[in-house]
């Protein structure tokens, strides 16, 4: 077909009136779903309760005197408030025995005292005043300020020193061994958490996978995602798309991409439900897969299998990555991380933030233990050509692993 000058000029006119129509006739459809969340519970006081119990055990266990947090995942797990990190300090001191304190800002003791979740008491700091004193004066009222301080690893070098300051007896440690102890190991609760939020971002896979088109962008695609994840009651916290070449590296590029007949289609997409996370990938094409896709394919899912049954309580996390690795040595991948293969660890751990301690990588030598949580993706990357992950997320039971999400079954039926 001869394209004329006034045939480009109105298909190009046409396009956005056409991208606009499938943009409304796709929201039109979402509202086909409805919220899947209603019967999640929230964590409540006595987990809480139960967690500070759990702290303060490690911490006499390690010689900790009392652990400093930030705001972030670990001040909300421990102490239910929500807060962003600024110049102005707002944290928790746990310590050994007794209540916890919360320190902050005394025009954001009101805010502050909103989320809260815990019996506490709160310490406030007017502008002129330094806060790392407040603690150090909270740590001395408790009898503690002379023995080793827990510094949470993700805590900012201003507030370490500046407590270092307040209080030159003390001894900053670290206090992994008190926030990692309690963290890692999911409760119940927090599994029915995690697995709503698996839920919540399957079913949107699967609503969307089979509106994905040729031409789309992805953008387009992640707009479909983030509108099926809303409407089942989910918060979306991120909608990685990758498409053709762009899915041979494991985080993307900034090159443009629309979706090509025959292509991957790399989907990495998760959302949060009251406030614990799910991290699901999946790997298709839309149209008829090549013979090397639909290879790759199933060796990644292969994959995925080896890495499951590696994953024995008992088992040195590392373990998991090294038998992945084995068996893709096999197929000729590698060695180790060079590629094509699989230039990234097996799996991370994963709760209240995407990527949590520990991972399933080589040399970790903690021992898989129930209630720890993971996930499980030993993608195949094959640069300049194309990539292929998939991945779903297990916790560890006292039989051995659980899957969040079932893997799929096959390239034809590539969600599950």
């Amino acid at each position: 077909m001869i394209w004329t000058r006034r045939a480009l000029l109105a298909a190009a006119a046409a396009a956005p009136l056409a991208a606009k129509a499938r943009g409304y006739a796709q929201t039109m459809a979402a509202a086909e779903l409805s919220d899947i969340t209603a019967d999640a519970v929230p964590i409540g006081a006595e987990e809480r309760a139960r967690r500070l119990t759990r702290a303060q055990a490690l911490m006499k266990a390690h010689g900790i005197g009392a652990v400093l947090i930030e705001p972030g995942a670990s001040l909300t797990y421990f102490t239910g408030v929500r807060w962003g990190r600024s110049e102005r300090l707002t944290a928790a001191i746990l310590p050994v025995e007794g209540e916890p304190c919360i320190v902050t800002p005394f025009f954001e003791e009101p805010s502050v005292r909103e989320s809260l979740g815990v019996p506490a008491e709160v310490r406030v700091w007017q502008e002129h005043e330094d806060p790392l004193a407040i603690a150090a004066g909270f740590l001395r009222d408790r009898g503690v300020s002379g023995r080793s301080i827990g510094i949470e690893e993700t805590v900012r070098h201003f507030a370490v020193e500046g407590l270092a300051r307040a209080l030159p007896s003390a001894q900053l440690v670290s206090a992994n061994p008190v926030v990692r102890g309690c963290r890692m190991i999911k409760s119940p609760a927090e599994i029915a958490l995690m697995q709503k939020a698996a839920d919540v971002t399957l079913a949107a896979y699967r609503w969307t996978h089979p509106r994905v088109e040729v031409g789309m962008t992805p953008a387009d695609i992640a707009a479909l995602m983030t509108q099926a994840t809303q409407k089942l009651g989910g918060r979306v916290e991120f909608n990685l798309i990758l498409l053709g070449e762009a899915a041979a590296y494991p985080h993307g590029t900034g090159k443009p991409q629309r979706v090509v007949a025959g292509d991957v289609v790399l989907m990495d997409c998760g959302c949060t439900v009251e406030g614990y996370q799910s991290d699901i990938s999946r790997s298709f094409v839309v149209g008829r897969p090549t013979r090397d896709i639909a290879r790759v394919w199933n060796q990644v899912r292969k994959g995925q299998d080896i890495a499951f049954a590696a994953a024995r309580p008992g088992a040195p996390a590392g373990s998991v990555d090294d038998a992945v690795r084995r068996y893709y040595a096999t197929l000729g991948y590698g060695p180790d991380y060079k590629l094509p293969g699989l230039s990234h660890r097996t799996g991370h751990g994963i709760g209240m933030e995407g990527h949590e301690p520990i991972n399933l990588v080589r040399g970790e030598a903690t021992l898989l233990a129930p209630g720890m949580c993971f996930s499980n993706e030993p993608g195949i990357y094959l640069p300049g050509k194309f990539g292929v992950r998939m991945e779903d997320c297990f916790h560890m039971a006292e039989a051995g692993p659980r899957w969040f999400s079932e893997p799929p079954r096959s390239i034809e039926q590539p969600i599950g």
